[in-house]
């Protein structure tokens, strides 16, 4: 099985000059991971050159952030229509930095639908502030993949992305272990097949959350995962080269 590993570089690097040299270095340590699908998600300003002067096919593109509206008065803002026309094949939905911005789940519904209604796959992410010693944050997961992924339709499940995103482990010095990740892969698939039917067992469930070469091979062999959304990691040549390589080893 390829491991799916999505690069986000969030609101990084401050240049194209600079983005253009990352992603070179990306390019290189991508080919090498022979067993890896790579989808890079560079600031929305970079996407379309990046995309223009690639012309391989290990690196496919994601957008970071849009709108499910195609036009309208949303000064500062992109649509997942132009997203698309400028390269992307994916779109990250719902990250929690998103959310902490007021990106709701009925935000997260109108996207997934539209990035499928215009063959994007999205990648839509979950994730709870804090783990409730009553298990309340299961209910609230519960919620975010309903809501999400309510208009899905039964063939359009293979076609999804799920990301687990601890919230409580972003931007930590450590991810949170393989086994707990195994535990929420096991929810995730239950709730998703409840909410649909047994087609559900076909997304694609990825880590995300303090991921990087250290912990990216037992996250992989242990935690009931297809792969990995990166950030920090993602933002620096030499820690993305390394992280692939342990993704390719795993």
């Amino acid at each position: 099985m390829r491991a799916l590993v999505v690069a986000n570089w969030k609101m990084n690097p401050a240049t194209m000059r600079q983005a253009r040299a990352l992603f070179e270095a990306t390019r290189r340590a991508g080919e090498k991971a022979k067993h890896v699908s790579l989808v890079v998600a560079p600031p929305a300003v970079f996407l379309r050159e990046l995309k223009s002067r690639y012309a391989g096919r290990k690196i496919t593109f994601a957008i970071q952030h849009a709108r499910a509206e195609a036009l309208g008065a949303y000064t500062g803002d992109i649509s997942l229509v132009q997203a698309a026309d400028a390269g992307a094949s994916y779109a990250i939905i719902g990250h929690a930095e998103r959310r902490a911005a007021g990106e709701t789940n009925d935000d997260t519904r109108a996207k997934v639908t539209e990035a499928l209604r215009l063959g994007l796959t999205p990648i839509l992410c979950v994730g709870e502030s804090k783990r409730d010693p009553g298990g309340a944050h299961f209910s609230l997961m519960r919620e975010q993949l309903r809501t999400g992924c309510w208009d899905v339709q039964s063939f359009e499940l293979k076609k999804l992305v799920i990301v687990y995103e601890p919230l409580w482990s972003i931007g930590q010095d450590a991810a949170m272990s393989p086994r707990d990740m195994h535990e929420m892969a096991i929810f995730i698939r239950k709730s998703l097949v409840e909410m649909k039917n047994e087609q559900a067992m076909n997304v694609k469930i990825l880590y995300g959350g303090s991921v990087d070469e250290t912990n990216a091979g037992g996250m992989l062999r242990q935690g009931d995962v297809h792969g990995l959304l990166v950030g920090r990691a993602s933002e620096d040549a030499g820690k993305i080269a390394s992280l692939l390589h342990a993704v390719e080893a795993a």
